[in-house]
């Protein structure tokens, strides 16, 4: 079985993308199966350099996301984004391109997230040194008919992570663990 997928990790900084789609990596690449990660801040460092927090650079990073998972998916590759990917529209458009696309809603309250933030973007958000940031001064359109929710305030990682692999198992895209 080596049906490729574009697995779509969506929702605030700090909300737990990054660390859920690792983990959910990890553990299909224990399975045998062909995995990469697109995680959003090392895609805007390498393909998508010079782009800047417009809404227009924000949707063409999403589809340069979206190109290169469809890309991978398409060749059996388990290919798993962890982007904040802020607009439903452009979403929508990826999973109209890609033969197989799950959407991951990774959903922490707004507070929750500033709580977590690290690299104190969010404190420079609301003190007007960052200007366009989601969740502050611009929106997070939350999905609409995500195939999964991780509520990371009140789920623990390994609970996200198996309800990650279990909607693959369900669907197909792996098999579920001996």
């Amino acid at each position: 079985m080596n049906k490729g997928v574009t697995l779509w990790f969506t929702g605030l900084s700090g909300a737990g993308k990054t660390t859920i789609s690792q983990a959910v990596a990890e553990e299909l690449h224990a399975r045998g199966r062909n995995v990469e990660v697109l995680d959003g801040d090392i895609v805007r460092q390498n393909l998508s350099k010079g782009l800047g927090f417009s809404k227009e650079d924000r949707d063409t990073n999403v589809r340069r996301i979206g190109f290169v998972a469809n890309l991978l998916s398409r060749n059996g590759v388990v290919a798993i984004t962890a982007a904040i990917s802020p607009y439903r529209a452009i979403r929508d458009e990826i999973r109209g391109q890609a033969e197989n696309f799950l959407e991951v809603y990774v959903k922490a309250p707004l507070e929750v997230c500033e709580e977590r933030d690290v690299k104190g973007l969010y404190a420079k958000a609301r003190a007007g040194e960052i200007k366009g940031f989601t969740g502050i001064d611009d929106p997070y359109e939350a999905p609409s008919d995500p195939e999964v929710v991780c509520e990371t305030h009140l789920e623990s990682v390994d609970e996200s992570v198996r309800k990650v692999l279990a909607a693959l198992e369900v669907r197909g895209y792996v098999l579920a663990k001996v």
